[in-house]
């Protein structure tokens, strides 16, 4: 099994037998212990309507093992990641992965999306998304091209494998990987808070600066001027860390995508522009045009994010797509260059060309996508696994067999078939190891071997899923298995 670097300086990646390799001075908080929640004196963030939403949600689930991990993997990101306070007065939160104390745009983001619908009804919550609505865009502001950042905006990175990256790291910043959908995240999080939440106290100056920083890095990053102020190298004998070319990647047709250095993964992009990052990029930028149109009253900035919005939605279904060899059937491609040349594969990561309906960035009928999402769950995915475990998308990161349970959630969210669901819910039971929470990934033939004992993204999404399907599909969750 590869052994995940992260999970080397988190101290977090299970080796089989109980075995833990030795924890780092990185860690900010103890994680979860195996099978339970943290003790209620020792939760970091403590939400009345979310503990509403356990019991309600709870008293639904038959099977007692799923309702077990929900109880577990619902609250995880409060109960272990949220750190609170206040920069002039007002509302900071730093939320963390999970096993490595910094803060990722996407993941955090993603961790509190399943407590959206809860914070009309409880003032607590709404001030844990004001606060990281606010960091987010301070940290954009420190640096739009950072895909992670360390807790005391003055600090160096403590992140070892990014302590000699040959790019211009600033204080503040943990990690310089340009990702997309780095800044797509925070427009999806402030819209949906703003419709769910009905506040628009976030949606101030700083939000609006770090808004338009997003918007010129887009624009900067469709190198219609030349190559752009951004470039990455890093030692590393892996080649998913660092990028060919003097630090810019492969060479592409300027066709109006946007490039994007590294996948949700943090693992290097093949081809630079990356389709899926891409239609999120779509989705967002209106959803961040509505936002800057209604709550913040910034009608140039909602007229600047759908203009590029259309232009990278142009250049995407004109050259994101492909002919598949093997079906004759046109599917998105994965990554393009714009001269004609890309791939077909999926990674459980989000955004993926599985997700793509979950994220709004295209309709759950649209025929081009249920083939392609039916493509990536399938043997002509080269990171699809198969095993007497469990069936699912993996990616490089983790290495092959590696199945990813956001992947089986992801399918689960995405399907109306029940069947499908049922064996979704059955994988994602059986691959916890006994822990009690959702991992990283794990063995397509033995869940005790997994990376990542604590990572509250996973987590939340499974709680997120059976939030879902308890609207939606109750007789699911009533039923035993």
């Amino acid at each position: 099994m590869r052994v995940d670097r992260r999970a080397i300086i988190a101290g977090s990646l299970t080796l089989g037998a109980g075995m833990m390799l030795s924890p780092s001075s990185a860690l900010a908080a103890q994680g979860p212990r195996p099978g339970t929640r943290p003790a209620a004196a020792d939760r970091l963030f403590v939400s009345p309507a979310v503990e509403r939403e356990i019991a309600r949600v709870s008293a639904l689930i038959g099977d007692p093992e799923l309702r077990h991990l929900f109880v577990n993997c619902y609250p995880n990101t409060l109960d272990t990641t949220v750190f609170m306070a206040k920069i002039d007065g007002r509302s900071d939160a730093f939320v963390i992965t999970g096993d490595i104390a910094c803060m990722w745009l996407r993941d955090s983001s993603a961790q509190l999306n399943p407590y959206l619908h809860l914070t009309r009804e409880d003032a607590a919550l709404r001030e844990l998304f004001r606060g990281l609505i606010a960091r987010q865009a301070r940290s954009i502001l420190i640096d739009p091209y950072a895909n992670a950042f360390t807790r005391d905006p003055s600090a160096s990175t403590d992140l070892p494998w990014a302590l000699a990256d040959d790019t211009e790291m600033k204080p503040g910043v943990a990690e310089r990987k340009w990702e997309v959908d780095s800044l797509c995240y925070p427009m999806r999080l402030a819209h949906d808070y703003w419709k769910a939440s009905g506040d628009t106290a976030p949606f101030d100056a700083l939000w609006a600066e770090a808004a338009w920083a997003s918007i010129r890095t887009f624009r900067e990053q469709q190198r219609k001027d030349g190559p752009g102020p951004y470039r990455f190298l890093r030692r590393d004998k892996l080649a998913t860390e660092t990028q060919i070319l003097d630090g810019y990647g492969a060479p592409t047709r300027k066709v109006g995508m946007i490039h994007s250095m590294y996948r949700p993964s943090d693992d290097a992009c093949l081809f630079p522009f990356l389709v899926p990052s891409n239609l999120f990029a779509v989705a967002a930028l209106r959803k961040l045009a509505a936002v800057a149109g209604g709550a913040a009253a910034q009608a140039k900035l909602a007229n600047t994010a759908l203009d590029l919005a259309r232009e990278v939605e142009l250049a995407t279904y004109a050259h994101g797509t492909m002919i598949d060899p093997a079906s004759g059937q046109r599917l998105w491609a994965y990554e393009v260059d714009g001269f004609g040349n890309g791939h077909f594969m999926d990674d459980a990561n989000v955004p993926s060309l599985s997700s793509l309906a979950y994220l709004g960035a295209v309709p759950a009928d649209d025929v081009l996508f249920r083939r392609t999402a039916a493509a990536a769950w399938s043997a002509r995915n080269p990171y699809f696994f198969a095993g007497t475990a469990a069936e699912g998308i993996g990616g490089p990161h983790a290495g092959l067999r590696m199945i990813w349970p956001m992947a089986i959630v992801m399918r689960a969210l995405s399907s109306d078939d029940d069947a499908t669901i049922r064996q979704c819910l059955a994988a994602l039971k059986a691959s916890h190891a006994g822990t009690g929470f959702m991992h990283e990934a794990f063995d397509q033939d033995d869940p005790a071997k997994f990376t990542r004992s604590w990572f509250a993204w996973a987590n939340g999404l499974f709680g997120e899923l059976m939030i879902d399907l308890a609207r939606r599909k109750p007789a699911l969750l009533g039923a035993t298995a």
